[in-house]
């Protein structure tokens, strides 16, 4: 994020909106709640967003992260927006999305955000977007929530990458796409609560490779799915509870082992609704 940088707080929208477009490293600490323009926002490479409290974070418009939209660029350009680190906001009533990550933006770490009532996506990541991870956040009041590959067609960008973490998450009635992903693998879902889920958890497609894991589906139509368009994705899924659905958990086919690229230690699934809700979401750091 902004290690090296200076500290700043923003209370206004004016405030904010500067200290995000910055070049420097900046760590940047957003007090109370801001109304900004009605647009997505650009973030800067190496900055860190952390809101202070409980109540602290953007409303009416998102945060866009990457380089505008080139369909020629097929390999990650040197000026790629990477190291940003979004902690602790509510980000809420986007027009779009309220969070977009795009054109090869890599080594992005979005934690512990409440995120809600966007338009289209509450966080969508694309375009050949890589090593992210996506921890302890509560998703609620959404419909098509996240996406992990925008299009079937993106493969010259997506292909070997879209490597993408999510954990620890709370998905608390977000209705699908938690996440949608195309193409990317790894791609590890594990220790997330997923609750009263009317359309679907997981969907796997464009040979996408998902590992499912330790997971806590309660009341939710089809916790993992491949067949939601496109041709099939791989799902891997073990170690997961599934409870109040006649839907199974789908697998099909083999999946890159996640260890291969880094360590981590798995929370048993039957404590996560208690370990999610407790501290998924903002003022829990």
């Amino acid at each position: 994020g902004g290690q090296g940088g200076q500290t700043v707080m923003a209370t206004s929208a004016s405030q904010f909106l500067d200290f995000i477009s910055r070049p420097e490293p900046l760590i940047i600490q957003v007090n109370g709640m801001i109304t900004v323009p009605s647009a997505m926002h650009n973030v800067a490479s190496n900055k860190t967003i952390i809101g202070l409290g409980s109540n602290s974070g953007i409303t009416g418009g998102g945060l866009n992260i990457g380089l505008t939209i080139d369909d020629d660029v097929t390999s990650p350009p040197p000026d790629a927006v990477h190291n940003i680190i979004i902690r602790n906001m509510i980000i809420t009533n986007s027009p779009d999305d309220c969070l977009n990550v795009q054109m090869f933006s890599h080594h992005i770490w979005i934690d512990h955000c409440d995120i809600s009532n966007a338009s289209d996506g509450g966080l969508d990541i694309k375009r050949g977007s890589d090593f992210i991870t996506v921890s302890w956040n509560r998703f609620h009041n959404q419909d098509k929530n996240m996406l992990l590959g925008h299009d079937d067609s993106n493969g010259p960008q997506d292909i070997g990458r879209l490597r993408v973490t999510y954990h620890h998450n709370w998905f608390d009635g977000s209705i699908q796409r938690n996440p949608r992903v195309r193409f990317g693998e790894p791609v590890h879902v594990f220790n997330n609560y997923y609750v009263n889920i009317t359309g679907y958890g997981v969907a796997s497609q464009m040979n996408a490779g998902v590992m499912v894991e330790a997971n806590y589906f309660d009341n939710v139509e089809k916790p993992t799915r491949n067949d939601v368009g496109g041709t099939a994705g791989r799902i891997a899924a073990r170690l997961n509870i599934n409870v109040n659905t006649e839907d199974p958990i789908v697998t099909a086919g083999s999946v890159v082992e996640p260890n291969t690229f880094y360590s981590y230690r798995l929370d048993d699934a039957a404590s996560i609704p208690s370990i999610v809700v407790q501290f998924a979401g903002v003022g829990k750091l």
